[in-house]
């Protein structure tokens, strides 16, 4: 493993400072410079392989399985060996990504053989630096590469993933809580609970280390347990966690802090919890330099500090559970936030309620799930299911709460600060309260004109129209679920009362999923044409499964939205491209909209002639619209819905004929969410 050396390095340092007797401003000093050397020297690491070079195109090779692969990404393949004209080579190349892979799962350890096709894309997979990819058209598992702590590590792994169904969203949690497998959550789930600030139950630390220390213990009893054969056994222990939880960060600073109280009980040192998280940073530091800018290392060791700090916070409430519950994760929460706000640009405003809440259900459902695991009990399992749904719901729940920024923050501080004194706790405690209930309970005001708002949602489209009444069309909603998501919160849309997928691509309707869970959703139309593909099927069939009525749209169909129309001028027959198959819209107010999709010249020619006030560009500002059709369709308005991208969107083209147009053109990628106003009330 990329630890070994210098973790033997870092021990070695600890081991002669204790032998030597050397005063510890000398050891911290001797580990902080070699703390700095191994980041140096893992930067450089980092840099070299993204900027590796591999053989494109075929290729055969041998590896190591790093990086376990997954529904969403490749595995992680650290090469040994090549084939080429003349047979097997040596290989020690840059590692690099690979997959899809459709049969057995690539489990880290694992030697394999690899056939493909492979390209130099240098980029990270759960941050390890890759130098390419490699697209699988076969894959062989030779054995098994990494030792016994491996073998024993993905064994365990494998038995959580076989007694729990992680296609049940609460089994699949339970897979989170012990071993930090969050493969089954789905990607909103996995939101709710980082906007709750719930996400460390799921990166495994201090608690799970002690839980497993404690099973491990009664299973190796007949071995002994003698200080010195329990040092032995927790560190072969703890080596098996490490794999089976696919050494996160948390686990990594909990394992060694457990590590170093061992140690020090094994030699008849007690040392306290601050100790041993210093020895944890540096060891680690020293070890692996890179775990320094490693958003889980840090708060890790963030909410660590602050869990020993807060513990004592209301020493002298009763009941004394509770408050030292709520102390521990107040003061964690407090702890963390420069992490949030410095990596996310927010923090959980209900973290504290939502940790008093979820903590005595996370620690039952992993006791229970252990349980389940170890026995393979199906009661056990249920409870442990039931446990992690009230999680979840909580988390559904307190992730609407509001976000702090760096402002919010300044002002919640200040206001924790009233509220310790006697004298402004009253004023202070009640205008928390107003505000509390202003931002959560009170609905927001739909705008006093019509709008149109062309949301940021990275390389798609999502187009948002409401009117003073208050209804609202959503026309699409972009590739991921999250973005669209942040951008309905952020205009407050709770109900959607006409859903628009205009055509099947996922950049379209991909950030519908679970769009009828999250919100009430009044009508959806769909295109009437053949194979619209699975995401628009998935986004079809969860409608239904919601009662949500669907209608297959063609030319002529209508819908009043308050004081504006929209009416749907195709698709006006059924095309060979599903781009050309779009539904596409014109909206009719004192401002005109149209909003095409992704046609292309052929649909683009059989529109009738129009000219919009404002017109969402479409496919992205793509080759695929005709430069003609646009320069006599295009108003004053033009907006291109885009992200980064690697597809050349907008073109050089179509901006040409925008500029010679004298259209304002207006960019989602470069200014975020697009407003305008429609007219008068």
């Amino acid at each position: 493993m990329r630890f070994g050396l210098m973790a033997a390095v870092g021990l070695a340092i600890v081991a002669i400072a204790v032998a030597l007797r050397w005063p510890a401003a000398s050891v911290l000093i001797v580990l902080l410079v070699a703390g700095a050397m191994s980041g140096f020297f893992a930067a450089s690491r980092i840099a070299a392989t993204l900027e590796s070079e591999i053989p494109s195109g075929p290729i055969e090779f041998v590896g190591v399985v790093a990086e376990d692969d997954g529904p969403r990404r490749p595995a992680v393949v650290g090469p040994e060996a090549l084939r080429d004209s003349g047979g097997w080579v040596p290989w020690a190349g840059p590692a690099v990504g690979v997959g899809p892979n459709h049969g057995t799962p690539l489990v880290a350890g694992q030697r394999v053989r690899i056939v493909g096709t492979s390209r130099s894309i240098p980029g990270r997979i759960r941050g390890d630096p890759i130098a390419g990819r490699v697209t699988i058209s076969d894959v062989e598992v030779l054995g098994t590469g990494g030792g016994p702590l491996f073998t024993i590590g993905n064994a365990v792994r494998d038995r959580v993933r076989s007694v729990l169904d992680i296609s049940q969203r609460s089994e699949a949690l339970v897979a989170g809580f012990l071993i930090g497998d969050t493969s089954g959550l789905g990607a909103r789930d996995l939101d709710a609970l980082r906007r709750s600030g719930l996400t460390h139950f799921v990166a495994v630390s201090g608690s799970n280390v002690a839980l497993f220390l404690a099973a491990w213990w009664v299973l190796t009893a007949a071995v002994g347990i003698g200080p010195k054969r329990r040092f032995v056994l927790g560190v072969i222990g703890l080596g098996i966690f490490v794999v089976a939880t696919r050494w996160e960060a948390s686990v990594l600073r909990a394992a060694v802090m457990a590590a170093t109280v061992l140690g020090a009980a094994s030699t008849g040192i007690v040392v306290d919890t601050w100790v041993a998280i210093g020895v944890a940073v540096a060891l680690l530091l020293v070890v692996s330099g890179q775990l320094a800018v490693d958003v889980g290392f840090q708060l890790s060791v963030a909410a660590t500090i602050g869990i020993m700090v807060g513990s004592g916070m209301f020493a002298n409430r009763r009941p004394k559970a509770l408050w030292a519950t709520l102390g521990a994760a107040t003061a964690a929460q407090v702890a963390v936030v420069p992490v949030l706000l410095l990596h996310f640009g927010t923090v959980p405003l209900m973290s504290p309620i939502a940790n008093l809440l979820s903590a005595p259900l996370v620690t039952a459902a992993t006791v229970t799930g252990a349980i389940a695991v170890v026995v393979g009990w199906g009661p056990s399992v249920a409870v442990s299911s039931v446990l992690a749904g009230a999680v979840l719901g909580i988390a559904d729940v307190t992730a609407r709460w509001p976000q702090l920024g760096p402002a919010g923050v300044l002002a919640a501080s200040g206001t924790a600060a009233l509220i310790r004194l006697k004298r402004t706790r009253p004023p202070a405690v009640a205008g928390l309260a107003v505000v509390l209930a202003v931002s959560v309970l009170v609905p927001s005001r739909p705008p006093s004109v019509p709008m149109v708002t062309f949301l940021d949602v990275g390389q798609g489209d999502s187009v948002l129209l409401r009117d003073p009444s208050g209804r609202v069309v959503l026309v699409d909603g972009g590739s991921d679920p999250l973005l669209l998501g942040e951008a309905l919160r952020r205009h407050h849309i709770g109900r959607v009362d006409l859903l628009v997928g205009t055509h099947g691509d996922v950049d379209h309707v991909g950030g519908f999923e679970g769009i009828f869970s999250d919100h009430s959703v009044g009508r959806l139309w769909v295109p009437d044409h053949p194979d619209q593909g699975p995401e628009m099927e998935s986004l079809v069939e969860a409608a239904s499964a919601a009662g949500v009525p669907i209608d297959r749209v063609q030319s002529g169909i209508s819908y009043t939205l308050g004081s504006i129309e929209i009416g749907a001028l195709g698709p006006r027959r059924r095309y060979a491209e599903r781009n050309d198959g779009s539904v596409v819209l014109w909206v009719a107010g004192e401002q005109s909209v149209l909003l095409p999709g992704d046609i292309g010249a052929v649909a683009q020619r059989e529109l009738p002639p129009l000219q919009p006030d404002i017109l969402l560009v479409p496919h992205h500002g793509s080759s695929s619209t005709d430069p003609s059709w646009l320069a006599s369709t295009v108003g004053s308005v033009a907006v291109i819905s885009v992200g980064p991208n690697t597809y050349g969107h907008p073109t050089p083209e179509v901006l040409s004929v925008l500029s010679g147009a004298g259209t304002d053109v207006r960019v989602t990628m470069d200014e975020g969410d697009v407003s305008l106003e429609l007219g008068a009330p």
